[in-house]
């Protein structure tokens, strides 16, 4: 069986013809191989054209096919795109989870599925509630693709890791992220990948470049709103003054992070570094102190305290908090001269996004978190907190992969009492090195530019790294070494145009723009204009 490219839309009065006529598992091979190279429009490589050109490359799969073909093809797409992607999941089950090799490639293989279903429905969808013409039909492609992303981030607790606007952390399409953030930026660039193919790859040519111009309508919307991007005002934050840090990267493998000789090591480990630290502000990474604060000797909590009891030192420390009535939670933890008593006196953080496995049970799911060993697997929520006020700065912690969903603390980094640092702390030491902390320190510098806010990063294996409010890594340590990264952060305070809209409304307006656009090309004629 063959698809041509133009039957769906010519069955519905468009104009589009086919470039190539492809078997069906042609097609699907080849949506395959533009998923495959989206993935490496990502952190380490960061080709963020590339991203424009795989997409576009799938919009010329799906725009001629039925709406079957075209979900089968977008399907494919999205598996390759976030199997090559998230292939560093193996690790974590495979040499830490104790799982056979084959199932843990195959638990790899089944979440890239899964998670591609939204792409393989909008591009089904797309090829169904097409008009027939370029520029209502490339509006309609970014419409759906922007659906697909906000719904594989938020929708069963979200998972939006390389969602298609982390691309443009860098490149033409960047300044455009004070604004719309990562979603909308993913809009955009799909609008623009579609806009090229439907507009310069579709329908007979029947008068060669002099049909150029016509061909270039379609085109222009989007490129002209991406050159805008760079005329539009890029300051909205001001300096609050810097701050000298320093950022522990811990370098403990996680086979043997609970164990009794490698407990009393980082106790030991802690004492020595707080005892040496440079910085005004110490943070140390995600659990880097592996037992219970009410566990540790009131002596050596007294003596991890008390480089921090003068004013200006404060520390950050990555721990768990609770007891079995309440739960654990995965915290960070606040000293200074203001919290110098005990631990449960402390400042308090605890970390309110949990990881789906890893952190907490999905219903029906105790089984595999059992067969896997993970420690302290099914974790207490944490609850909403203030920042960390120390200095004239307001420290915004972020445990790990929270940093991903700038929705559910926008709300910290607005107004005159918000955020003017944000500090992760995280634990990618399940993951290895390859790729993945490349990739989280790019979501990390898409936060600082949405809300022009600094971040600075403690991590156990890396990336450990200060990033600008610009969303320029300053500093950085090398991953899988034990050591300390001193460096100077200039606060910041003042509201981008996203962060005052995610804070007041959330996802809301871009689910309401998507629903916009399909609600005016419903409306809008048939008949194609550049007929």
């Amino acid at each position: 069986m063959t698809a041509s490219f133009g039957s769906n839309a010519a069955a519905r009065g468009g104009r589009v013809r086919a470039w190539v006529r492809l078997p069906g598992w042609a097609g699907v091979a080849l949506a395959a191989v533009a998923g495959g190279a989206q993935a490496l429009s990502f952190a380490p490589w960061e080709f963020w054209w590339l991203q424009v050109l795989s997409t576009a490359a799938l919009v010329a799969l799906v725009a001629d096919v039925r709406p079957g073909t075209a979900a089968l093809r977008g399907w494919a797409f999205g598996a390759s795109w976030l199997g090559v992607g998230l292939w560093w999941l193996f690790i974590s089950l495979h040499r830490y989870g104790n799982l056979p090799a084959w199932l843990s490639v195959l638990a790899v293989a089944l979440l890239a599925a899964l998670l591609a279903l939204y792409y393989g429905l909008a591009a089904g969808l797309w090829a169904q509630t097409r008009r027939g013409a370029a520029l209502p039909d490339a509006l309609l492609f970014a419409a759906w693709w922007l659906a697909a992303e906000l719904a594989r981030g938020r929708f069963f607790t979200g998972f939006p890791w390389i969602a298609g606007g982390y691309a443009h952390t860098s490149g033409a399409l960047v300044s455009w992220a004070p604004y719309i953030g990562v979603y909308g930026l993913g809009a955009l660039s799909a609008w623009l990948a579609a806009a090229l193919v439907l507009g310069l790859g579709t329908g007979p040519w029947r008068r060669g470049a002099r049909e150029l111009p016509r061909r270039l309508v379609p085109l222009a919307a989007p490129v002209l709103m991406v050159a805008a991007g760079f005329a539009l005002p890029q300051d909205f934050t001001r300096s609050t003054g810097t701050l000298d840090v320093t950022l522990l990267q811990t370098d403990v493998a996680q086979d043997v992070k609970f164990d009794d000789d490698q407990i009393r090591l980082a106790l030991a480990w802690h004492r020595e570094r707080f005892d040496r630290a440079r910085g005004q502000l110490v943070v140390t990474p995600e659990s880097s102190l592996p037992v219970l604060p009410d566990q540790i000797p009131p002596e050596l909590w007294g003596a991890y305290q008390r480089p921090f009891l003068a004013p200006g030192r404060a520390a950050l420390v990555g721990t768990f908090t609770g007891n079995d009535e309440v739960g654990y939670t995965n915290s960070v933890i606040g000293l200074d001269a203001t919290h110098r008593v005990t631990a449960a006196s402390a400042y308090h953080y605890g970390k309110r996004h949990l990881l789906p496995f890893g952190e907490f049970i999905p219903p029906g799911f105790k089984w595999l978190v059992d067969l896997m060993h993970i420690p302290i697997g099914d974790q207490a929520h944490g609850t909403e907190t203030a920042p960390f006020e120390f200095d004239g700065q307001r420290v915004r912690p972020l445990v790990c992969y929270e940093d991903l969903f700038g929705e559910d603390f926008a709300g910290s980094m607005v107004g005159p009492r918000a955020a003017t640092l944000m500090a992760n702390v995280s634990n990618l030491a399940w993951f290895g090195t390859f790729m993945i902390q490349d990739q989280h320190l790019q979501f990390s510098r898409m936060r600082a530019i949405e809300f022009q806010r600094p971040q600075v990063r403690a991590t156990n294996t890396g990336a450990t790294a200060v990033i600008d409010h610009l969303g320029r890594v300053t500093a950085r340590l090398p991953p899988a070494v034990a050591g300390q990264l001193d460096a100077r952060v200039e606060g910041r305070i003042g509201d981008t145009p996203y962060g005052l809209w995610l804070a007041r409304w959330h996802l809301a307006p871009l689910w309401m723009l998507a629903a916009a656009v399909f609600l005016v090309t419903r409306l809008a004629s048939r008949r194609d204009p550049w007929r």
